[in-house]
């Protein structure tokens, strides 16, 4: 009989939530209890998993002894009183928030980027990056690996699924209400989501770039292990449910063909190459990454502006791929080490 592994999601009731139940479940992960963790005022729901119907339990009266694996994904006030709680109990703990991604002690991984950083966990914590930091370095890392990445320019066009399920409310019923000649006060977003854009995501920051902006910048350099990379981001939302897009230019350290770059991201493990010149024949997060795995990458060409640039289209579901999947491949990851 293979061996089996006690899961707990934290956060069980949200969109990323839902999100790692699925994934779990498609990608057959040998589980054996599985906890539904929430807040007291979802305790007591019941959620499908497979055959089974789960029921949710309060989080603050949860004892974790026994847990072998903890994803989390319920915000990073809650990872931060939490997580280390369950990593004392003995589980290993994957947390898609951002209060231990920039910690020493605990591993930033993309499970096709740098698998073998999550090894060294001091603090038993793994943590997850940002959804557009991901998906950018799924695509890049392997160009970094053949020619060097000295420089990279990144305008992201984020979906409102980045906000949470409040943000996708939003986004329906505020379209809805103007296509009905009605009006609908913004709430989630500072101003109105439907049928416009939005260049600020998370808080300002002194340097006039946001937090969602300078986590791009942060995360790239300790994931790809160098400092030496620059980084200017300008992230955007936009009116789309699911799927983040990013109009990426790289500038390289040697001189990189747009057809080789294209060799190197047909073999890349998690890229799908859609790049045809012609209509329709670039990805989008509705045609391609909504509901998907892969991050896609489409419009590779070389920069008519620089010797040693490249430009490329990039997309993926920041709720599978940027959340959801690669936390569940960590757990994957864990339980190899096990085995």
């Amino acid at each position: 009989m293979s061996k089996t592994y006690n899961v707990a999601i934290v956060g069980a009731t949200g969109a990323v939530g839902e999100a790692m139940l699925s994934v779990l479940a498609e990608r057959q992960f040998p589980i054996g209890k599985l906890h539904l963790l929430a807040s007291a005022r979802s305790a007591g729901e019941k959620i499908d998993y497979g055959a089974r119907k789960i029921v949710v339990e309060d989080l603050a009266g949860f004892d974790p002894a026994g847990v072998d694996i903890a994803l989390f994904s319920a915000g990073g006030g809650i990872s931060k009183e939490y997580a280390p709680k369950f990593a004392a109990a003995g589980a290993v703990v994957i947390d898609n928030s951002s209060a231990f991604r920039y910690d020493d002690e605990v591993p930033l991984v993309v499970s096709e980027v740098n698998p073998q950083d999550l090894a060294n966990r001091p603090r038993g914590i793994v943590a997850n990056p940002n959804c557009s930091t991901m998906q950018m370095l799924v695509a890049l890392a392997p160009i970094h690996r053949a020619v060097g990445i000295e420089r990279i320019n990144v305008a992201t066009y984020q979906s409102v699924s980045g906000a949470g399920r409040s943000g996708m409310e939003e986004l329906g019923r505020q379209s809805a209400a103007m296509l009905g000649f009605q009006t609908y006060e913004p709430a989630k977003f500072p101003v109105q989501i439907a049928f416009n854009l939005i260049p600020h995501i998370d808080e300002f920051l002194d340097n006039g770039y946001t937090k969602e902006e300078m986590k791009m910048v942060w995360e790239t350099r300790k994931i790809l292990g160098d400092d030496r990379i620059q980084v200017n981001p300008t992230a955007v939302r936009v009116p789309v449910f699911y799927g983040h897009s990013e109009a990426v230019h790289l500038e390289t350290r040697q001189k990189l063909s747009a057809a080789d770059a294209r060799v190197l991201l047909e073999a890349a493990p998690g890229v799908v190459v859609v790049d045809d010149r012609a209509p329709g024949g670039y990805p989008t997060p509705v045609t391609h990454a909504a509901g998907t795995d892969p991050v896609y990458v489409g419009r590779i060409r070389e920069d008519v502006s620089h010797p040693r640039g490249l430009d490329l289209w990039i997309v993926s579901d920041n709720i599978r791929k940027g959340a959801a999947l690669n936390a569940v491949q960590l757990a994957e990851l864990v339980v190899k080490e096990r085995s």
